[in-house]
């Protein structure tokens, strides 16, 4: 039997990289999908990858720092597929590893509301659905391991990814230990995605502090997908307000 048979689940920034690749991989797995992206041409692409093979998918462009568009996805799930069991919230931006000293409000502000407000808000209009339904349901944030460390990532990034991990553990712990909600973390390390190539100018304190970390291995889009599956499915029922870190050994030296 299928993993994620019967489930229906919304997926953010599953236009490209490790959404992608969870949305393909949770369709596999019987899961409808709602493909949520800021990137129409990918949604499109992705929900067609998936219909192409008799799966079921839509698409929502969708920006996570918009309450309207979080609404939307929401609403999509349960107007075309009737429920929602997991919402996945993998959508994230970085920030060019800047420091405190050199960090304007402009960006942290955009950091914070696309990678802990924007879940904040998804994860706060998912359990207002889940919390209704018998079956409860299964929130899987993807953070990173800049949530548990200092040095990877920039003051921005690291602090939404440690505010990210802290909501995670506050849902499990309310309505994962008195209701019928679960939460859990994935802390990646570094994996090949486009968002590598969003970083333009680089601080140099920054990148000094990172790569004094050591040699980081790259991971596969795909392998993170099958951490979220298993966060996502009923093989992980009883794993609650945990972090899972996913990283190849990089944080274990």
């Amino acid at each position: 039997m299928k993993r994620l048979a019967g489930k229906v689940s919304v997926i953010t920034g599953s236009g490209l990289g490790m959404g992608k690749a969870m949305a393909l991989l949770f369709a596999e797995e019987g899961s409808a999908v709602v493909v949520a992206d800021i990137n129409q041409q990918a949604v499109e692409q992705v929900v067609s990858e998936i219909t192409a093979k008799g799966q079921r998918a839509i698409g929502v462009v969708a920006n996570v720092a918009i309450q309207e568009d979080i609404d939307k996805m929401i609403s999509a799930a349960i107007k075309e597929f009737g429920s929602l069991d997991v919402l996945v919230n993998n959508a994230g931006i970085i920030d060019d590893f800047k420091t405190v000293g050199e960090l304007e409000d402009e960006l942290w502000d955009r950091i914070i509301a696309v990678n802990l407000a924007g879940p904040f808000k998804a994860s706060r209009a998912a359990i207002r659905i889940m919390e209704k339904q018998k079956s409860g349901g299964v929130i899987v944030n993807n953070a990173s391991v800049g949530g548990l460390f200092g040095a990877r990532g920039g003051a921005a990034y690291v602090t939404s990814k440690h505010g990210l991990i802290g909501l995670t553990r506050n849902i499990a712990a309310t309505y994962g230990l008195y209701g019928n909600i679960r939460a859990n973390v994935i802390a990646p390390g570094g994996v090949e995605t486009s968002i590598q190539n969003t970083i333009k100018a680089p601080s140099e304190l920054g990148m000094k502090a990172l790569n004094d970390t050591g040699f980081a291995p790259l991971g596969k889009p795909e392998q993170l997908a099958y951490v979220a599956l298993f966060l996502a499915s009923d093989e992980s029922s009883f794993i609650n307000g945990e972090v899972i870190t996913a990283d190849g050994g990089w944080t274990a030296r």
